[in-house]
């Protein structure tokens, strides 16, 4: 079997807790996004990213802030998964970072590893659906210290595709190198089937106390804890 190379990392529910994302993070964007679209109107991604949830949600060109925002506050609700959605919530959670008004949250044994592994001359990579935008400083601003340094690459919805869809594992393979050498560690069941689907290596990560606890991980290597995913 191939050595493994690169170790790909999902965020939410594998690195972190959902709950720091989604109670930390979404309270604080949530009251900001309008300010924000409003304060920057002759921002290209600003601008790009409104136009992009008028036209996913069927709002006319000329609708006002607040209805752009009410959809976004739907989507976060939802935990919808829109790309315009987590640019916006990605510049925003990118200055709170720098400001010192957030600190990302890492489960206690991540840390450790991520240093261990990069110390062992295995190479650090982020495929997330929070945008790029958002990882870096999420990996800078921890409640372990700056991790930034130890990842190299950072993957988005934007950049690869979607978690759930073999292509975006195939494209990022082209950018990484050949598919056996790299390892996705995802808690979701169906990014990890993706990730196999284009020739990966798969490790799911059952985090007790989160969303997919009790999920099904079929043919994939189970852990709970990154001390005992296999790297060798």
């Amino acid at each position: 079997m191939s050595e493994i190379r690169w170790i790909v990392l999902d965020i939410e529910g594998t690195t972190s807790s959902t709950e720091s994302v989604h109670v930390g993070l979404y309270a604080y964007a949530r009251p900001r996004l309008g300010p924000w679209i409003d304060g920057r109107p002759g921002d290209p991604d600003v601008r790009s990213a409104v136009a992009q949830v008028k036209a996913e949600a069927g709002l006319p060109e000329e609708a006002a802030t607040a209805e752009v925002v009410r959809v976004l506050h739907e989507w976060m609700d939802g935990d919808v998964k829109a790309t315009p959605l987590k640019t916006l919530q990605g510049r925003i959670w990118a200055e709170g970072f720098a400001a010192g008004e957030l600190t990302a949250h890492f489960f206690p044994d991540v840390a450790p590893a991520l240093r261990a592994w990069h110390e062992a001359g295995h190479r650090l990579a982020v495929f997330s659906s929070g945008s790029v935008a958002s990882q870096r400083p999420w990996f800078r601003h921890t409640d372990a210290g700056d991790l930034s340094t130890l990842v190299e690459r950072h993957f988005d919805t934007v950049n690869a595709g979607p978690k759930r869809e073999p292509a975006s594992y195939t494209r990022i393979a082209q950018d990484l190198g050949e598919p056996a050498t790299l390892l996705f560690l995802s808690d979701v069941p169906a990014e990890l089937d993706a990730a196999a689907a284009a020739g990966w290596r798969t490790t799911g990560v059952r985090r007790p106390g989160e969303p997919s606890a009790a999920a099904d991980f079929g043919p994939h290597p189970v852990v709970t804890s990154f001390e005992e995913v296999r790297v060798r």
